[in-house]
């Protein structure tokens, strides 16, 4: 018997005993492949010796003090290291997890414009299909909708526009450029709408993650959203807690598109899973108007500027920068996709084939030519299928549900870690193409697939919530 409270209570969670590059073991003896750098956390693999070293190095040192009267050189190392890495960002919070820093930066958000003198600045707007954390502030602004149906009565009331997904929003014959523009039309007037004076954010994942498969921004979309929310004084938050820090081929989303938002939230890959931190990355001029009004921050953190985990994340950025594991990602990302496009480019029910660098989305359709999917329970069943058979073939996938509108479609997520070997990517690409052609072959999942396809309709979230 167990007295963990388990995730799920159906079915019990694998016990690792070991782990160790890409590859983790079971108390059994089973070797498993992690495809999906677990919930693209582990981004130096496992067992780093580097990392290892840096840990027993920073045990003999100060762990832990209270951020409310003391600071310790691993934090202002690590947020000197993340300032560098995007000058125009060069004020950090750190905190405990990616929830934590993403509830932080909307707090930060409404203070900056109360110490402006413009509290009625109370609405947030967020983009459909998004996930920003578990805390119901963060719930309240995704799109989830399996994780955030139970609670929507006590989740604050926040507003949604259109995701960037080319695949299914672009009309016939429309421009990556004309789409980009009908979106952030779409968010001018939901500004308008709302009042260009009384909205305070918005919160945007610039490649959109775990809800649709790293589904990327067309060319000079996030240019434009920038655009209007400078216009109307709302602050931009990007959501990097999955995509950061080299995980789509460049530390930032936003580096070849010629704006930066007004803030950054940082996760899964600070520490690579080796500790538990966060962070937000935040403009001068944010800093500056607190510090001139009243210089404080209203939040408090038993973790904040964590000595212990600072100095781990700072060894595992430092080791991705010497290492050139950035560019790595870059280079590996466009071969792993080239690789699931030759195994399944043209299959029957593999829709489309996404991402950038190490951090892509296969989605997975009915029928190819009218993108109709699966919906509901029967989505659900595939997901938890194709993950039991990857997991029989000794492969760790990222499968969800709902990848159109939080009901209908399917897609399986890839983030293998940046010290995979392309030696690893193939062995990725074979097991699971194999899996998926067990998990179509299974009469249970077939049924649903040989099932009369409709054409597709995407179910939009409510504009308000």
């Amino acid at each position: 018997m167990t007295h963990l409270f388990y995730r799920s209570l159906a079915k019990d969670p694998i016990n690792i005993s070991s782990a160790e590059g890409i590859r983790l073991t079971t108390r059994d003896g089973q070797t498993i492949i992690d495809s999906c750098g677990g919930a693209c956390v582990a981004n130096l693999g496992y067992r780093h010796p580097r990392i290892r070293a840096a840990m027993k190095e920073t045990a003999d040192s100060v762990a832990w003090v209270s951020s409310a009267t003391f600071i310790t050189d691993p934090a202002e190392a690590l947020a000197d290291h993340l300032a560098s890495l995007e000058p125009r960002l060069p004020r950090v919070i750190l905190q405990s997890g990616g929830t934590d820093a993403v509830e932080l930066a909307l707090k930060l958000a409404y203070q900056w414009h109360c110490e402006r003198g413009e509290p009625q600045r109370v609405h947030y707007i967020s983009r459909r299909q998004s996930y920003h954390g578990h805390s119901l502030f963060t719930l309240a602004l995704s799109g989830q909708y399996d994780r955030r149906e139970m609670y929507k009565p006590i989740l604050p009331q926040t507003t949604f526009v259109s995701d960037c997904n080319a695949y299914r929003g672009k009309l016939p014959g429309e421009s990556d450029d004309a789409y980009g523009t009908r979106l952030a039309q779409e968010l001018e007037d939901t500004i308008q709408k709302l009042g260009p004076d009384r909205v305070a954010a918005f919160l945007v994942e610039p490649v959109t993650g775990s809800t649709a498969g790293a589904m990327p921004p067309v060319e000079g979309y996030l240019r434009k959203v920038h655009e209007i929310c400078v216009r109307h004084g709302v602050l931009l938050i990007f959501d990097e807690v999955m995509s950061g820090l080299g995980r789509v081929g460049r530390n930032f989303t936003h580096e070849d598109s010629g704006m930066c938002p007004d803030m950054v939230t940082l996760g899964k890959g600070l520490a690579a899973g080796y500790q538990p931190i966060s962070a937000i990355m935040i403009s001068d001029r944010i800093h500056q108007t607190i510090a001139s009004g009243s210089a404080r921050l209203v939040h408090a953190q038993t973790h904040m500027y964590q000595a212990f985990a600072s100095r781990v994340a700072l060894e595992v950025q430092r080791t991705i920068v010497d290492d050139g594991l950035v560019a790595a990602a870059d280079r590996k990302g466009q071969l792993l996709r080239a690789m699931l496009g030759d195994a399944l480019g043209a299959h029957d029910h593999v829709g489309d084939i996404r991402g950038m660098g190490l951090f892509l989305g296969v989605e997975i359709v009915k029928d190819r030519d009218t993108k109709a999917t699966l919906s509901g329970t029967d989505a659900s069943k595939f997901s938890a299928r194709i993950k039991d058979v990857a997991l029989e073939n000794g492969l760790l996938t990222y499968p969800a549900a709902g990848t159109i509108d939080g009901v209908s479609g399917n897609h399986v997520l890839f983030a293998p870690p940046f010290v995979a070997t392309d030696a690893d990517l193939g062995e990725i690409v074979d097991r699971f193409v194999r899996s998926l052609s067990q998990t179509l072959s299974d009469p249970g999942i077939a049924a649903l697939f040989a099932s009369q396809p409709a054409a597709d309709a995407r179910r939009p979230l409510a504009t308000t919530q």
